[in-house]
């Protein structure tokens, strides 16, 4: 008899303790989410963040939008964000099929008139 209590006070107390771990870490202290600013991504990382630019733009044709997609990558200008990913691309041997869509939001966005700025 006292080796099945001293039995049912350790799974009570694990009980216990694993509910009380849990309310306090997912409901009274949770952990804050990690987030990161697509500017701080690493090259091979940023690359893909452009190609998956190109795919959109290529299925959305807007340059527009493309662009300040682009943006969000930092203070160069979109042309130059693209052509640091195409040369990226290409000394990493990515597939024809993604050079090609880089190519061309490249090509795209050097061809597009610069949005005209307010002036005061």
């Amino acid at each position: 008899m006292p080796q099945l209590l001293r039995t049912l006070r350790f799974w009570i107390g694990l009980a216990i303790g694993l509910a009380g771990g849990l309310l306090y870490g997912w409901v009274l202290h949770p952990a804050a989410a990690p987030t990161a600013a697509p500017a701080a991504l690493r090259q091979d990382y940023r690359t893909d963040y452009v190609l998956m630019v190109a795919e959109a733009y290529q299925a959305e044709a807007d340059i527009d939008l493309a662009a300040q997609r682009l943006a969000q990558l930092g203070p160069a200008t979109p042309a130059a964000i693209v052509d640091e990913a195409v040369a990226y691309a290409n000394r990493q041997g990515f597939a024809a099929s993604d050079m090609e869509l880089l190519s061309r939001l490249a090509r795209d966005l050097n061809a597009a008139p610069a949005p005209a700025t307010a002036s005061p």
